[in-house]
């Protein structure tokens, strides 16, 4: 699966911002079309995503480069698209996906621009942000409407906006959503990830709130400042010990379990059966992806 433990975002029209991406060590660098721009900036917008694309891709400190699109309803997606799939783009992210036509559309329309632009069809993956009642309610089958669906992410502004509450650091008004996105993108096979902490100055909070979502099920977590990507990584990123524990689990289970035809074996005085053994081998294949990913940037 793709590592996507910081997920940060910069407005496409803000040269300033834009001119230092490329030196962001994030998982997933992502220009935005969307919220971050004014409706009058978006072509400006667009080019400066152009302009990214052909100048600034390659010396990108992230491993992969995604760009946030406005949705449907608006009428501007597909002119964002047009302006944007071109090589080195590796994902395009969709604004309040409210259900499976939405991604159904955008995947026929990333196959027609890859196919006119000579690129590999299916390159450009595909992630859904999950912001409104509509959409937590389809995200599952959302997930599933394409191949290309790699990850969700929750929006939990947009989301307190649609459900007429406010939005508060302790997230009570957000945990059946937040709960409901991160079990629809397991069920699909995608990376969670978390919703923006908005309080970005608030670093004890950020943690908080970041290793609950964890134990939701998040991998990840979409970011407004770069102070938030180390701490995310610390988090998203197992420990050394729970690889050790993973490294001792395989050996043992693997040599006094498989190997001799046991259900059960025993380590460190505890029993250790099929599920623990799959979630040690979880974690080692975890720790081989980041590594990798790491490699790459």
């Amino acid at each position: 699966m793709a590592v996507m433990r910081s997920v940060f975002y910069v407005p496409s029209n803000n040269e300033k911002m834009v001119g230092k991406a490329p030196t962001i060590a994030c998982d997933v660098l992502t220009l935005d079309l969307e919220d971050s721009v004014p409706p009058a900036e978006k072509p400006r917008g667009r080019e400066m995503i152009q302009k990214y694309l052909k100048a600034d891709r390659e010396k990108q400190a992230a491993p992969s480069l995604y760009v946030r699109v406005n949705n449907w309803e608006t009428q501007m997606t597909n002119d964002d698209l047009e302006a944007i799939v071109y090589p080195g783009l590796d994902g395009v992210c969709l604004a309040k996906c409210g259900d499976a036509e939405n991604v159904k559309r955008l995947d026929w329309k990333l196959e027609e621009l890859e196919q006119r632009r000579g690129m590999e069809v299916g390159s450009v993956a595909i992630q859904l942000l999950i912001e409104t009642a509509k959409g937590v309610m389809n995200a599952y089958p959302a997930a599933c409407a394409s191949p290309r669906v790699n990850s969700l992410i929750f929006g939990a502004v947009d989301f307190t906006k649609d459900m007429r509450v406010t939005l508060t650091s302790e997230g009570q008004e957000q945990l059946y959503a937040r709960f409901h996105t991160a079990v629809a993108a397991r069920a699909a096979g995608c990376v969670a990830i978390d919703c923006p902490y908005v309080a970005f100055q608030d670093e004890e909070g950020y943690k908080r709130s970041t290793q609950e979502g964890r134990q939701m099920g998040y991998e990840g977590r979409m970011l407004i400042h770069p102070g938030q990507i180390g701490p995310s990584h610390e988090i998203y990123t197992p420990s050394a010990e729970d690889v050790e524990w993973a490294e001792g689990i395989k050996q043992v289970f693997e040599e006094e379990g498989i190997a001799k035809g046991a259900a059960a074996v025993t380590y460190k005085g505890k029993m250790v059966d099929t599920p623990v053994y799959e979630n040690a081998l979880q974690i080692l294949r975890t720790m081989e992806e980041i590594r990798a990913a790491e490699a790459k940037s």
